[in-house]
């Protein structure tokens, strides 16, 4: 099956007090169009860093980054602001929604961006999200966890190719983990989309197609 992404050797640091913090130290990885797959490892591991370079908002020190058949590390800012916006959907740890804006014009955003908008399926994810009765709320109006399906929401309403998700159940209970995920993997699945997932929970990891561990900013063997 041919990949939809592919990664190889890519490396990344950080410059601390003392030099050059290495994160990523020949990072590589596949990830076949439909399919899920877990990105787990300890804290500092470089999951994030890692996400990061593959939604193009940051650039590595060395590698490739192949989408489809775009490869990421040559785009310049405005390439790969097209890419996220046309290709990619990114479900943030802090969510990121525009506070100027309610849950409706947040999920619609993306997807209006995009040139791509269809208001029904964004009325079909708030449903199946839970977010129906929510829609003119505000995100200081709403609950970390409503604010997290909302950014879950605005990500799938633009029908990305591939998404990225930073923990996108870490700011709901375990009951609510689970329904979320289960709906996230469906609407996942039913657009085609590809999903890679930076999770610490055993139990998200598990659900995924296939996991990749890194270590010392390297895919662990």
């Amino acid at each position: 099956m041919t990949p939809l992404l592919t990664v190889r050797d890519v490396h990344k640091g950080f410059a601390g007090p003392d030099g050059l913090v290495p994160v990523l130290r020949g990072a590589s990885l596949d990830l076949a169009q439909g399919r899920t797959l877990a990105l787990t490892g300890e804290s500092g591991s470089g999951k994030s860093t890692l996400l990061h370079l593959i939604g193009g908002l940051d650039r590595p020190d060395s590698g490739s980054i192949r989408l489809g058949g775009t490869e990421v590390t040559r785009l310049d800012d405005r390439g790969r602001a097209r890419l996220r916006r046309d290709a990619v959907g990114v479900v943030f740890q802090q969510f990121n929604l525009i506070p100027s804006l309610d849950a409706a014009a947040n999920i619609a955003f993306q997807a209006r961006l995009k040139g791509a908008r269809d208001p029904a399926w964004e009325n079909e994810l708030a449903s199946r999200l839970g977010l129906a009765p929510h829609l003119r709320k505000f995100p200081e109006e709403l609950s970390g966890g409503q604010q997290q399906r909302v950014a879950i929401a605005r990500t799938l309403a633009a029908r990305p190719r591939l998404v990225l998700a930073d923990e996108p159940t870490g700011n709901l209970d375990e009951a609510s983990s689970s329904a979320v995920l289960d709906l996230m993997l469906d609407l996942v699945r039913q657009t085609g989309a590809s999903l890679l997932c930076v999770t610490h929970s055993e139990q998200v990891a598990a659900r995924m197609d296939a996991r990749v561990h890194l270590r010392g900013g390297q895919v662990a063997p």
